[in-house]
């Protein structure tokens, strides 16, 4: 496989190699590429916790279990209160 690369990201291969982060740039490469494939699976694991969490409260929502949207909101801003603290 040949791959071409923009010059700023040659510069950093090239950078990464010669700080003897890397022994060559195919391991650099390597890296980044293994780097990617942990990235889509952390997203598609959060897209799974995401599709769950919809499916429980749509099965909530035909149970006729419900809460007050003026209550969701009070929740969502005490909630957006504590993270604005804790900073």
């Amino acid at each position: 496989m040949k791959l071409t690369l923009t010059p700023d990201l040659e510069r950093l291969v090239q950078t990464k190699v010669a700080a003897g982060l890397y022994l060559s740039p195919t391991d650099v490469v390597r890296e980044a590429l293994h780097l990617l494939a942990d990235r889509d699976r952390e997203r598609l694991r959060r897209l799974e916790q995401i599709r769950k969490k919809v499916a429980h409260g749509l099965a909530q929502l035909g149970r006729g279990e419900r809460i007050p949207g003026a209550r969701v909101f009070e929740e969502l801003h005490a909630k957006s209160q504590r993270r604005r603290t804790k900073r």
